[in-house]
This record gives C-alpha cells, sequence and structure tokens, in this order.
C-alpha cells in the first residue's frame, strides 16, 4: 500500500499515512487532532543498472551516415 506525506497547517508536524491508491486524495488529520492538512508532494529515486538504449544501426541522420 502506498504511503502519502501531509503536514498540519495548525501544527507544522510532518506525517505519513498508507492508504490505497484510490483514497490518496481523502482529507487526513494530523495525529493532533487537526483537520487543516495538505498532502506533500514526495519524490522517489530510482536506481538501478539498466543501460541507456543503443541508437538503431543504420537509417536516420547520422546513425546513418548521412553526416559527414
Amino acid at each position: 500500500m502506498p504511503r502519502y506525506d501531509y503536514r498540519c497547517r495548525a501544527c507544522g508536524s510532518t506525517f505519513e499515512l498508507s492508504r490505497p491508491m484510490s483514497a490518496s486524495g481523502d482529507p487526513a488529520t494530523c495525529p493532533e487532532g487537526h483537520d487543516d492538512t495538505v498532502k506533500l508532494l514526495t519524490t522517489v529515486g530510482m536506481t538501478g543498472s539498466a543501460a541507456a538504449p543503443r541508437p538503431a544501426s543504420g537509417g536516420g541522420c547520422c546513425g546513418g551516415g548521412c553526416c559527414g
């Protein structure tokens, strides 16, 4: 289940909730009981070893030797 980060505008605390994607836009209450919260935009860092795709040989400018 995805986790979403929220910030309470009333007390300034930041907290996270696990909820289904279908409920990601639903209002959230902070742990202190305040209802004035906003969902934070989070970034996901992805790492891996996949190489960039290689250009196709032949055809197209510079791939087929048309630049000289």
